[in-house]
């Protein structure tokens, strides 16, 4: 289980992070060799629910600030632990940011991030406007990039990636599932590729599971791969 009382944080959220019982799964993304591991995205594993009912439970409260600052200490913590040396991707909300003591806190025990941190911007709970481009001008000032998350479900589409002006796009699952198998799908996700590349945006196929899918995403040129079929998170 992830700890944070030796944390550089005060006193309040530090406490409030002690009422977490959770631990983090990381999950590589692969360049098209589907062998070389470009990132690892690190995944909340509460112990005691699914990380659905935290964050639910948490944004009624109003307070998804605490998972916020929870994923960003605990995700590195244990990507720190086990050695791994790839980009790293940070889920985070669309609805907050860190506070500038916070920051502080991060590099002075972490270390300098730059070019290794992604932050990836999730497709729910909500947006806050002022929120996302605080982030994005932190991350530019940091040397982090940007990834939209889920890319096609939820708040996760052409508005957020405009919002956002993100390096990295991820093709959500219900586009990529089957795509081999439709012409429909093809089409849309071809031009969601093509779309994303003439800006200058880098693209991940999420949730790949057979092989089929797999092929036909290289034979787009997407850039990076993420799913089962590659590799479990562990």
């Amino acid at each position: 289980m992830i700890y944070f009382d030796h944390l550089p944080l005060n006193k309040e959220i530090l406490e409030a992070l002690g009422k977490l019982s959770i631990n983090y799964a990381f999950q590589p993304i692969f360049l098209p060799d589907g062998k070389t591991i470009y990132a690892r995205e690190a995944l909340m594993r509460p112990t005691e629910m699914s990380v659905t009912e935290l964050i639910g439970m948490y944004n009624k409260d109003n307070n998804l600030h605490v998972l916020e600052v929870a994923t960003f200490f605990g995700a590195m913590q244990e990507y720190q632990l086990r050695g791994y040396n790839e980009h790293v991707c940070l889920n985070s909300f669309p609805s907050d940011n860190f506070r500038a003591d916070e920051v502080e806190a991060f590099n002075e025990y972490f270390g300098d991030m730059s070019g290794i941190g992604i932050v990836e911007i999730l497709e729910y709970p909500s947006i806050n406007e002022d929120a996302c481009r605080i982030k994005r001008t932190a991350c530019s000032i940091q040397d982090l990039q940007i990834a939209v998350d889920d890319f096609g479900i939820g708040l996760s589409n052409m508005d957020m990636v405009d919002l956002c002006d993100p390096d990295i796009v991820k093709i959500d699952r219900d586009l990529i599932s089957n795509v081999d198998k439709y012409t429909s799908k093809q089409n849309n996700v071809k031009k969601l590729v093509e779309e994303f590349h003439s800006r200058g945006i880098r693209v991940v196929g999420e949730g790949v599971e057979t092989k089929e899918e797999f092929e036909f995403l290289k034979g787009i040129d997407v850039d990076y791969y993420q799913g089962y079929l590659l590799a479990m998170p562990e």
